[in-house]
């Protein structure tokens, strides 16, 4: 486990390195003069000037990659162009947004897609199997801006049908009220996991499906269970790890889902962040802000990885065989 783990790192510090290079050459390849669009169009070129040395855009591209890799190294994001302040201090109070947005949304996600996906696959009835699968694909197919348009039509307080949540917003002292906090994230939560939970229901009932029509579940109804106790006891733990990946890959493709729902209910969150300073060419906020995605990116893969050798103890013994060879 321990050479696993080394190798695992190793190749997450080189994806890192790689990750860097490729944000950095993708920002530099875009058309236009960055230094020409902060100064505004009728700077004078004194002004450009100074402004492409506080941006140190009159080195060379490897001498300022070399700077900004160095600062991430020792965890300085830069500072942004349009608000002076470290990116790291302003990722740091939009993720208190987004990261438990994305919790919520996977919570709602996996309370919806697990249960239905198993009583889909355990489901006697044509008809009962039918109706689930149509389910799952409508519930897949709606995009996440018409669903939270209509869970804001359904609930919004002031305009919905029945007004229970806020639909717009996050308190301005933030987790500090967290009743208000937590009732601002419930819709944008909904708008995402319904649809991410559709997912997870397809795949819960293909795994659980190919686990009934193995012998693990006919050797559970053979030392007394129920079909239901066998598929759910025995068939669900051995489809676990990957259904532990589905989960995993499901959290990072959230990441799109969220970022529209924070601008369709104002969210001061990542994404809303991401948009506006993509918008405004804040060059040194949005490097920081894409490699720290790819990071999240890469992490979570990385917990995958590590989950499945927890859970499945075949991974353990053939990383043990491949060590003692």
């Amino acid at each position: 486990m321990v050479r696993f783990l080394t190798r695992r790192l190793a190749l997450f510090a080189l994806a890192l390195v790689f990750i860097s290079i490729l944000v950095f050459a993708a920002l530099r390849i875009l058309p236009g003069d960055v230094a020409s669009v902060m100064a505004g169009l009728n700077a004078p070129p004194e002004r450009v000037e100074t402004l492409r040395q506080q941006m140190g855009l009159d080195h060379s591209y490897p001498r300022q990659y070399l700077d900004w890799a160095n600062g991430l190294i020792h965890g300085d994001l830069g500072r942004s162009l349009l608000t002076g302040r470290p990116v790291a201090a302003q990722v740091g109070e939009r993720a208190q947004v987004t990261f438990p947005l994305i919790l919520c949304g996977l919570v709602v996600a996996l309370a919806l897609g697990i249960p239905l996906g198993c009583a889909s696959a355990l489901a006697r009835s044509p008809r009962m199997r039918s109706i689930s699968h149509m389910v799952a694909i409508v519930g897949g197919a709606v995009p996440a801006l018409w669903s939270g348009l209509l869970l804001i039509m359904l609930f919004s307080k002031g305009g919905g049908l029945v007004g229970l949540l806020p639909s717009q917003g996050f308190p301005i002292q933030g987790w500090g009220q967290p009743g208000r906090a937590l009732e601002s994230l419930i819709l944008p939560a909904l708008s995402t996991g319904i649809i991410v939970g559709a997912g997870i229901m397809r795949y819960t009932r293909s795994l659980l499906g190919d686990m009934l029509s193995s012998g693990y579940v006919d050797m559970g109804m053979a030392c007394g269970m129920t079909r239901t106790q066998a598929a759910l006891r025995i068939g669900l733990r051995v489809a676990s790890p990957q259904l532990v990946s589905v989960v995993g890959l499901t959290m990072a493709e959230m990441i799109t889902g969220v970022m529209v729902s924070e601008n369709l209910f104002a969210l001061p969150g990542l994404g809303s962040m991401l948009v506006t300073d993509v918008g405004n060419r804040d060059l040194p906020a949005v490097q920081s802000e894409l490699f720290l995605l790819a990071v999240f990116f890469l992490f979570l893969g990385l917990l995958v990885d590590v989950a499945h050798r927890l859970i499945d103890p075949r991974l353990r013994g053939a990383v043990g065989q491949e060590v003692d060879a």
